[in-house]
């Protein structure tokens, strides 16, 4: 039995008042095939209209001073051109395909799993709810990192190349070495630092979008359920289909603020571990966690200094979780086997 069909036979059995949300569609409801070409589709026009964000916001963490958004925009817009916006585009662009698939079918399979086992244990509706999605959102991160880690690596220090801030000297840290296209990138990457290189900070990765992922998943079905229960009454369903876009975005919206907030620090030091070397006796190679954290201090600003990039970060991250539920949601309804 679904996870769907559980909960509404224990949702019928209930003798409380009725909340009513939005059906949901859970992994034995999808068409596979259809669930995976659509996905690609559309999260990839999703990532191309975000992707100017992302570079601002990578830009704004490996500054060694703070530089305002505004004033990144224009250098960039006045060197480097709209090019510049979407350095490094078709690198992250290759690994977004494999990487929402292997992030959607962990969500998926672990949400449905996790939420069956709850049910079955007499959860109630909400623990049940939050449970299953928390631990949804942590499976999801981690085997998505295993393929977006390389891509952050390289696409990251395309992202800051021609970026002159780069060019102030910070003792024994140096910007990453130049590289024409992404295929050249992972050349030299590979021949400096040897496969273990496109892994530069992935246990930072882990720490920082697990954790994350389980509390946003977990706060946005808890904020749904909250939203729903407004919409109480014979005339649910019609408030059901009239309002789900806005409610799955005002709980998309809700839920990212806190976790942009909470992992931005480690962000900060996760990206500038992937994009920044460290330089000893005339050798470069690559920077500790140590190491990254002290430069970041030297720079001034304490720890304000892991907050560099939090205004690109906090309005990428709620834009690309509103955007991104919302379509993702959309598409689990047109990926939905018909009914015989």
């Amino acid at each position: 039995m679904s996870l769907g069909a559980l909960m509404s036979e224990k949702r019928a059995r209930s003798t409380s008042s009725q909340v009513y949300m939005s059906k949901e569609v859970d992994w034995q409801m999808l068409d596979k095939s259809r669930f995976f070409f659509l996905g690609a589709a559309l999260f990839s026009g999703v990532s191309t209209a975000l992707y100017p964000i992302v570079v601002l916001k990578t830009r704004q963490q490996v500054s060694p001073t703070r530089v305002s958004c505004a004033n990144i925009s224009l250098a960039i817009a006045r060197l480097e051109g709209l090019k510049g916006f979407y350095k490094g585009f078709g690198t992250s662009l290759l690994g977004t395909i494999p990487a929402r698939a292997l992030y959607m079918t962990a969500l998926e399979i672990t949400k449905s799993s996790v939420g069956q086992a709850t049910v079955r244990l007499g959860l109630s509706d909400t623990t049940s709810m939050a449970v299953s999605n928390g631990a949804a959102g942590l499976a999801s991160a981690v085997a998505a990192q295993v393929v977006w880690t390389p891509i952050d690596v390289v696409s990251q220090r395309l992202m800051v190349q021609g970026d002159l801030s780069l060019n102030k000297h910070v003792p024994g840290v140096i910007s990453s070495c130049r590289y024409a296209n992404g295929f050249d990138a992972f050349r030299k990457i590979l021949y400096s630092d040897g496969p273990r290189g496109f892994y530069r900070g992935f246990g930072l990765s882990i720490l920082t979008y697990a954790p994350s992922n389980a509390v946003w998943w977990a706060s946005y079905s808890l904020s749904q359920k909250k939203i729903w229960s407004r919409f109480k009454g014979p005339h649910g369903h019609k408030e059901d289909a009239r309002g789900s876009v806005a409610v799955q975005a005002l709980s998309a919206a809700t839920a990212s603020g806190c976790s942009a907030l909470i992992t931005m620090p480690v962000d900060t030091i996760k990206t500038r571990l992937q994009v920044l070397d460290a330089e000893e006796n005339g050798r470069r190679r690559a920077m500790t966690v140590m190491q990254t954290v002290k430069s970041l201090m030297r720079e001034g600003g304490g720890f304000g200094a892991c907050y560099r990039g939090l205004g690109p970060r906090w309005v990428s991250m709620s834009m690309s979780a509103t955007t991104m539920i919302t379509t993702y949601e959309f598409l689990k309804r047109l990926s939905t086997k018909k009914q015989r």
